[in-house]
């Protein structure tokens, strides 16, 4: 399973014309039972939750478009309908690449209002502009607050979570599984966090997002994040230790009135650096120095600043 969600990072750290000659036909979709009635996909892209049951197929992202021939087969495979509901843990395109399919297969999308405000104009992710999508990719339901499904025989809360990896995260959480999907709001093992600043991201909304999830957990939760192996609470408090020492480090460097290229050159996050993950150490720190705390969504101080540092890994459309 690791060795598919790292051929996912290494995928989505391709510049735009390496994702538009991926073979496709090498991806691999492989399935984890995490719950009667509930599996995980993993293949190229966030990794994907499959709801099953007598009420239809609830799919949570969908990964990129080639690759919904894949994903069906595999939702087949587990004795399952196509599926009737989607859900976009937010608004990039390898968790919601392949929503015009299943949209124009059946499926009703949900997502945040900030997603589908998102995917319907430009935007640029990493300096990087990105089109509108089509109209069959929207989300047509959409929330602020979040939503709750009684559907499978389980109660699933969808959360929002301000201004974290992006201004428009969903945290789902199946109450009788004692399951957890968070997307991008918890990359376990391959990577270090991406912290999209141009769609009104924070550091300090993903270590809120981290808190949420810890307080309804228990040691028996399964928690699938939005790209790595299945992980468990500790691995989540792990991580949301990792993401409090950084910045702190960085909010100390910035009260001793040092500057970015100061404080990106103190290397805070070297203890964690996960080697072959897309975000550099450099990245990371240098994301948590431009977040703020509560920032209008969207808002930056500085756009052009390059949160990749030193490292340029641009992607394609969507992308991560």
């Amino acid at each position: 399973m690791i060795r598919a969600a790292l051929f996912a990072s290494a995928l989505l750290a391709a510049p735009l014309p390496a994702l538009a000659q991926t073979d496709w036909s090498k991806v691999e979709i492989k399935t984890e039972s995490v719950a009667p009635g509930l599996a995980v996909l993993f293949g190229a892209g966030g990794n994907i939750a499959v709801s099953h049951g007598a009420d239809g197929t609830i799919l949570v992202d969908d990964q990129y478009a080639p690759l919904t021939p894949k994903i069906e087969a595999a939702i087949k495979a587990l004795g399952a309908p196509p599926a009737k509901w989607l859900i976009n843990t937010h608004w990039h395109g390898d968790h919601s690449g392949g929503n015009e399919n299943f949209g124009k297969a059946g499926a009703m999308i949900m997502a945040h209002d900030h997603v589908r405000e998102r995917m319907a104009s430009d935007q640029v992710v990493r300096g990087k502009p990105v089109p509108p999508s089509p109209k069959q990719a929207l989300p047509v339901l959409t929330y602020h607050d979040g939503i709750t499904l009684h559907l499978n025989g389980d109660t699933i809360k969808v959360m929002h979570a301000p201004h974290a990896h992006t201004d428009g995260d969903s945290i789902l959480h199946w109450q009788k599984a004692n399951v957890f999907h968070m997307g991008d709001l918890f990359f376990h093992k391959v990577s270090l966090p991406f912290i999209d600043l141009d769609s009104g991201g924070s550091a300090y909304g993903v270590l809120a997002a981290a808190d949420k999830v810890l307080a309804l957990a228990d040691e028996k939760s399964v928690i699938v994040p939005g790209h790595g192996p299945l992980a468990t609470k500790a691995d989540l408090a792990a991580y949301r230790a990792m993401l409090a020492d950084v910045i702190a480090a960085v909010e100390s460097a910035k009260a001793a009135g040092k500057t970015q290229d100061e404080v990106t050159a103190m290397n805070l996050a070297a203890k964690y650096e996960i080697k072959g993950g897309f975000m550099p150490t450099d990245g990371f720190v240098a994301s948590i120095f431009n977040s703020e705390k509560g920032h209008p969504r969207g808002h930056r101080p500085d756009r052009s600043l390059d949160v990749m540092g030193e490292h340029d890994h641009g992607d394609g459309p969507h992308s991560h």
